[in-house]
């Protein structure tokens, strides 16, 4: 598990160089001793592995920018991938001083060995496109929803998909998967949701797409506050959640999506191990006594049962939180 002793950790995402694990994880100290504080002071953090449960720690990969700029507030979620050329480029989320943090955009960084990373001049600072989704001026949420890019390559394209909210609905239900193509990587086209509002979540938050032992699935995570009224009515409990796949660009139908871990965790992310098997990691939200507790978890198996996605959790505790980085 990744425990820091001067730094809370949750949101992460994970690139594999074929020897290591890389993982990329936001970070906030926890000398603000009130965790609702976080979001504003998030850096991304780094570490590596072999093994998916012993961590060590590096240098932060990216902080945020000297102001002015849109993303001099705080650096939050994202995803990294590799080109054809070698050169890795992480996208990620940024919010702005000047804004006081409401309006969410994407961006990129670039680094040759997932450790330094740079920004690039004239780089694209991509935005929602009002013609189907909120904006921070059309919202019906605390926050414009742009954020947690996951970027995969299908059928030629580079796809993105991002958390963002429609621009109809019902207000406590226009979460849906936004989505971006891209031929190269660089230059990038804002297209229409990969889901429809309606489903039962406010906001879909960190999709991940994984292909597990040959059949495609989905995830996200959505707390039980941020439920739909029809969804919560239901069952009010949130966390990590999986829904079908058929083609991996889309449509999904965030309708048929299921819980697979309680509020205990949260944003979860697939990750296939040496071994070929495939694990789900997750940082660790709720505590045992009702606290929020910023750590992320050992690996987790996954299986099918029965045509879902099931997670083997250990009883009745989580993780240890006693320890470090082990």
């Amino acid at each position: 598990m990744l425990r820091l002793a001067a730094s809370w950790v949750w949101d992460f995402w994970i690139a594999d160089d074929g020897e290591r694990y890389h993982l990329f994880f936001l970070k906030a100290s926890r000398a603000l001793l009130d965790p609702d504080r976080r979001h504003w002071r998030a850096t991304v953090g780094h570490a590596t592995s072999t093994d998916l449960v012993s961590w060590t720690e590096h240098a932060d990969a990216v902080l945020p920018d000297d102001s002015p700029a849109f993303d001099d507030l705080a650096t939050w979620t994202g995803s990294v991938v590799r080109d054809e050329s070698g050169l890795w480029r992480m996208f990620y989320t940024a919010v702005s001083r000047a804004e006081g943090g409401i309006v969410q955009r994407i961006s990129s960084v670039v680094s040759d060995d997932l450790f330094t990373w740079r920004r690039e001049p004239g780089r694209q600072v991509l935005e929602p496109d009002a013609r189907w989704y909120e904006t921070a001026e059309t919202r019906q949420w605390p926050d414009q929803a742009w954020r947690d890019p996951w970027v995969f390559r299908d059928g030629g394209l580079w796809h993105m998909l991002v958390t963002a909210r429609a621009n109809h609905g019902d207000p406590d239900d226009r979460g849906v998967i936004g989505h971006a193509t891209s031929p190269d990587l660089v230059g990038w086209t804002v297209q229409p949701p990969v889901s429809e509002p309606g489903a039962g979540f406010g906001h879909v938050e960190v999709v991940q797409l994984a292909v597990v032992d040959g059949r495609p699935v989905g995830l996200f995570s959505c707390l039980g506050s941020e439920l739909a009224r029809s969804r919560r009515a239901e069952d009010p409990v949130g966390g990590v959640w999986a829904f079908p796949v058929e083609a991996l660009s889309g449509p999904f139908r965030l309708e048929d999506a299921y819980r697979l871990t309680d509020e205990r965790l949260y944003v979860g992310r697939l990750v296939q191990d040496r071994s070929g098997g495939w694990q789900l990691l997750a940082f660790r939200n709720d505590g045992d006594d009702g606290g929020w507790v910023g750590e992320i978890t050992d690996p987790h198996p996954v299986r099918w049962v029965d045509g879902r996605l099931e997670v083997e959790l250990p009883s009745p505790s989580l993780a240890s939180s006693d320890g470090a980085n082990r």
